[in-house]
């Protein structure tokens, strides 16, 4: 009996320091909101570049000229790790100067989808925050990678 009462003790007081660390391991700032509020899948940002699209999270996205328009991604292990794939969850919204009708998805080899725009599957670049744009341009893993417009073409 009085080791069933220390454990509930020990709960007792233990609960709220499990509580308030729960709350200060979620995710803050843009994860959060994303978490709860839908944002566009895609958007359009003026850049050096000119209008690009960008995630619904900040970050530009790419084109692997390695990849063709409507085919399936080429870009898997190492490259993958350096350009991460933008994966589709849900539905895919178009923003303000996206066109819904270029909006697509392509399946992976994992049966993962991956959000396409006018047929190229869309990357990261791991090392980019929101706002950056690092990589325009980069030849690497047997292709080149490009920034996109919003007609869908990829910026040479």
């Amino acid at each position: 009996m009085k080791k069933t009462l220390v454990v509930v003790a020990v709960a007792a007081v233990l609960a709220p320091a499990t509580a308030t660390a729960i709350t200060q391991v979620a995710p803050s700032g843009a994860h959060a909101r994303e978490a709860t509020t839908p944002s566009p899948t895609l958007k359009v940002r003026t850049t050096r570049f000119g209008q690009i699209l960008f995630a619904g999270n900040g970050r530009v996205l790419y084109g692997f000229t390695r990849d063709r328009r409507n085919g399936p991604s080429q870009c898997y292990g190492d490259c993958a790790a350096a350009w991460p794939v933008y994966f589709a969850t849900g539905t895919l919204r178009a923003g303000a100067g996206v066109k819904q009708s270029l909006l697509g998805s392509v399946r992976r080899r994992d049966g993962r989808r991956q959000v396409t725009y006018n047929g190229w599957p869309l990357y990261y670049y791991a090392h980019e925050r929101a706002g950056e744009i690092k990589c325009q341009n980069v030849v690497t893993h047997g292709g080149t990678w490009l920034v996109v417009r919003p007609n869908g073409r990829l910026v040479r």
